[in-house]
């Protein structure tokens, strides 16, 4: 590609990159994806980029198109790859200048830099550290300031890579330039603060950017960089990344704990702290708190012998610092100043109670938020020291016994917040506390207190019992708690409910105890869905509704009504919101399980769901697939019977078995719920799609794989499978289960398949198959797959052919086998029984504790009593083919037959053949 008459075609195309109109746009991203792999290409969008006095949208679509270049074609074995002298000119380029204007352009080529670096240096590229080293020297601000930014992205990529040779290279860069990184964030520290000093504002912020961009390096220089960091006095003077130098080289932090904990624990702990701490600061400070607490190389371990003694020197520190009343202060004031609920989170909570319980409930927000954090470094330290500090917070729960004067607000927020404690620390206080005797003297009362002003308490006591209740709550008492839920609920406050699911989601939830609320809850609930509107609030009400429809099952049939009317609604509102549409989803799944075959009456919204989740060509599949599969099966194992807009939903299965994602083992059982509901209809219909995929998915699966297609096929009568996969030792038992179930149903059908097959290989079969059946039987352990065998050698009785005769043996065997293993005798009668013979169907009787059976459990009992193994009698069954071979072959020559067969084999099977 001519650089000079190709720029000007590219820019072109470039500028119809960045055009909004589509019929400008898709014709040029085809054209640039065509010119990705030209020779040259590359070259001409670093002049294009690098180019200032061009439209920046244009360099930005440049850049990016670089960007991705680098994934895709520097490497040397890629297809397509940059030759190298082309590769050279790019990295000579790229380091020219450290002059771009503007900060997101600037960004994308550092980051860039730092992707060729990734592959490229030093080997390639020794001149990068170098020329970065010289750039950020120089005292143009911008050239300084790029230099430093992409100085940062190139160390920070470099210290990601973890291969043993890669981390050498790292070591060596690190060493060389750690002394030039601390004197660099030194100088721009430095200058900040003078600029600060005198006022210069403009000049201030451009320092600290520096400034902040010089410590970033020397982080990833610190905590990467060396393999014993405390080897290395410049290391240990920085101090400049405490948290991740203690995550990486716990015992290379050992001579800081001390002074860091005495630091951390000053600020945040005493009134040294007051009026100069700030929140990101305090959150940092108790993050380094948790950090050594809970350090397990800080641990010695039961027998302190054994023990490593830089684990010892580190546990010596900590006792000594923490000692009882350290601990004790530490226990009050997280309690006392920090779980106080703030003016804020009051106010938040009258004002905007929906975003109040989200910020409640945040995931890894301990990492940055104060609640959260605070919590959690109670939660360790009371774990870690729970001996020393059960009495001080039992003696703070002894004070507030008794309800609380409404009017005093402070001390309505401390019983919160002590209330707070003991709810975190319920699992150590498990023999310290008598719960149950606390809920019936003390906290059943304070949940009937109806002021405005003692809802914290209120919630926080709904919230304590959820997170006892699976510690120590005795069942009896649970019909109080849900009369007093009900009551809470029907003040419809939102943060109530959110602590509503433990109560129902629990392992020693019965039924019974709540059906006399179930009404009421489940109306109040709905209501609650109905009015919420934050997409993460309507998610958490489906959960609930999901728990208690799912601990009740089929006693929510009256109740749910209203919510099947809601859901399609729902659905259609939250197009836009996938994480939404799964909790949809998940509710859905209960929801059928509970109304059973009635859920037929939801088909013509569901079914709709269930096609748009499941189908891989539809962009919303990503998040639904999972869940929308779950809900297919469901649907299926509750159906009263196959609709034939839930036949034509099966077309996005062959897709699903293409993909050989984690969702096989579903989209199998999928499948075998199709024939279980309609086998004839089903498979008239999809038989030759599923023998493809099945052929395919058979040449690339694992062996639980294969086990997995074979149990479709024995309950299909398909057989895809090809001669090599037959011979298969590991599944050989699933194959003889497939194999046998074909031969005893139709064997017109076996024969044609062994002649095929017997053509393709170029040598007979049958003797084989026979021999080798023989020879796997003890592979074969189910007693309901070695009478299926018995059943399927035998039925290829009676036979003059010559090659059925000559294995008569090995059939006699196995047949006598088979016997052994279903046959048992009568006692009183001497006479012997096939006890794997079954007359009816029974509808089992299911206790409260059990799920009822589904429609699909019915089918598989009503497809059991046509099944040869509990329809056939064995003992029968041999009897008439033995006989029916007499009769072909005529008394000398099956008494010849015979002979062929074990003396001892024969004396077993006349005695169970007596009677006939």
């Amino acid at each position: 590609m001519d650089l000079n008459s190709a720029s000007t075609v590219v820019l072109q195309v470039l500028t119809q990159a960045t055009s909004q109109d589509t019929a400008v746009l898709k014709p040029a991203e085809e054209q640039l994806k065509q010119w990705e792999i030209q020779p040259g290409f590359y070259s001409v969008l670093l002049n294009i980029f690098t180019n200032h006095t061009l439209d920046v949208n244009v360099r930005w679509i440049a850049v990016l198109y670089f960007k991705n270049g680098i994934d895709r074609y520097w490497r040397r074995v890629a297809p397509h790859a940059l030759s190298e002298e082309e590769k050279s000119t790019l990295r000579a380029g790229l380091i020219t200048n450290f002059n771009e204007p503007v900060n997101q352009i600037a960004t994308q080529i550092s980051v860039l830099i730092a992707k060729v670096a990734r592959l490229d240096c030093p080997r390639q590229w020794p001149e990068l550290i170098p020329t970065l080293l010289e750039s950020v020297k120089v005292q143009d601000d911008l050239r300084q300031h790029r230099a430093l930014l992409t100085f940062y992205h190139v160390t920070k990529t470099l210290a990601s890579k973890r291969l043993a040779a890669d981390r050498k290279l790292f070591y060596d860069l690190a060493s060389g330039i750690y002394s030039f990184a601390c004197s660099l964030w030194n100088h721009h520290t430095d200058t900040f603060l003078q600029q600060i000093f005198t006022g210069d504002e403009a000049a201030a912020t451009s320092s600290l950017e520096r400034t902040l961009l010089s410590l970033k390096v020397l982080r990833k220089l610190t905590v990467h960089g060396f393999v014993e960091p405390h080897r290395n006095v410049e290391v240990m003077v920085s101090d400049t990344c405490l948290l991740d130098f203690l995550d990486q080289h716990p015992f290379s932090f050992t001579p800081l704990i001390q002074r860091s904990l005495e630091f951390a624990v000053s600020y945040v702990f005493t009134e040294a702290g007051e009026g100069v701490a700030f929140e990101r600061f305090i959150v940092q400070c108790m993050n380094l708190i948790k950090m050594i607490v809970k350090n397990y190389a800080y641990k010695p371990s039961k027998h302190f012998e054994d023990s490593s003694p830089e684990t010892l020197e580190a546990h010596k520190i900590k006792t000594s610092f923490f000692t009882y009343p350290t601990l004790m202060e530490i226990c009050r004031r997280l309690v006392s100043h920090y779980f106080l609920l703030t003016e804020e989170e009051l106010t938040m909570w009258e004002e905007d109670p929906e975003g109040f319980t989200v910020e409640e409930t945040g995931g890894d927000s301990w990492k940055y938020s104060l609640r959260p954090c605070t919590e959690v470094l109670f939660i360790d330290i009371f774990h870690e020291y729970n001996q020393t500090l059960t009495p001080v917070l039992l003696e703070m729960v002894h004070s507030l016994q008794g309800p609380t004067n409404v009017e005093d607000t402070n001390a309505l927020l401390i019983k919160d917040a002590v209330y707070n404690a003991v709810g975190l620390a319920a699992y150590e206080l498990f023999d310290s506390v008598d719960f149950d005797q606390w809920f019936k003297n003390q906290l059943l009362a304070e949940l009937q207190v109806s002021h405005n002003r003692y809802k914290p308490i209120r919630r926080r006591v709904i919230w304590l019992i959820g997170q006892w209740i699976s510690v120590k709550f005795k069942s009896d008492l649970r019909p109080m708690l849900y009369e007093a839920i009900r009551n809470l609920l029907q003040d419809q406050d939102l943060v109530f409910f959110f602590n509503f699911c433990s109560p129902v989601d629990d392992f020693e939830f019965r039924t019974e105890q709540f059906l006399p609320y179930l009404e009421s809850m489940f109306t109040l609930l709905f209501q609650l869905l109905q009015e919420v509107t934050e997409c993460d609030t309507k998610m958490h009400v489906l959960h609930v509704l999901s728990c208690v429809i799912e601990r009740v099952n089929i006693q929510i049939r009256p109740y749910v009504g209203c919510l099947v009317q809601y859901l399609p609604l729902l659905w259609k509102q939250s197009e836009e919101h996938n994480m939404l549409r799964c909790a949809i989803l998940t509710t859905l799944i209960h929801l059928i399980q509970g109304l059973g075959a009635d859920s037929k009456n939801l088909y013509p919204f569901l079914l709709p769901i269930i096609q748009l989740s499941t189908d891989v060509s539809q962009p919303p599949h990503v998040y639904l697939l999972e869940d929308g599969l779950e809900l297919w099966l469901v649907t299926l194992e509750n159906s009263p019977c196959l609709t034939p807009e839930l036949l034509r939903i099966f077309q996005n299965m062959s897709a699903l078995l293409e993909l050989s994602s984690e969702n096989l083992r579903t989209c199998f059982k999928i499948i075998n719920a199709y024939i279980f509901l309609s086998p004839s209809e089903f498979l008239q219909v999809y038989s030759g799609d599923l023998c493809r995929s099945f052929c395919e998915l058979l040449k690339d699966i694992t062996t639980e794989g294969q086990v997995q297609v074979l149990k479709v096929v024995m309950h299909a009568n398909i057989l895809p499978i090809s001669p090599i996969l037959f011979w298969y030792p590991v599944v050989m038992s699933t194959y003889l289960g497939v194999i046998g179930r074909v031969l005893l149903q139709n064997a017109s059908f076996f024969s044609l398949l062994l002649s095929q097959m017997a053509c393709e290989c170029g040598q007979e079969l049958l003797g084989n198959m026979i021999e080798m059946w023989v020879d796997r039987m003890d592979n074969i352990t189910q007693p309901e797959r070695r009478k299926l065998s018995a059943l399927a050698l035998l039925s290829l009785l009676p036979s003059d052919n010559s090659v059925i005769q000559d294995k008569f043996c090995g059939i006699i065997n196995i047949s006598v086998e088979g016997l052994h293993d279903v046959m048992t005798e009568d006692p009183e009668t001497r006479t012997y029984k096939d006890c794997m013979l079954m007359s009816h169907f029974e509808e089992p009787k299911v206790t409260e504790d059990e799920e009822p059976p589904t429609e699909q459990d019915k089918r598989k009992k009503m497809l059991a009593l046509k099944d040869p193994v509990h329809t056939v009698s064995l003992q029968q069954f041999v009897y008439e083919k033995l006989k029916a071979q007499q009769e072909l072959l005529g008394e000398q020559a099956f008494q010849a037959l015979m002979e062929t067969v074990d003396t001892e084999i024969v004396t077993q099977l006349q005695e169970f053949l007596q009677g006939f």
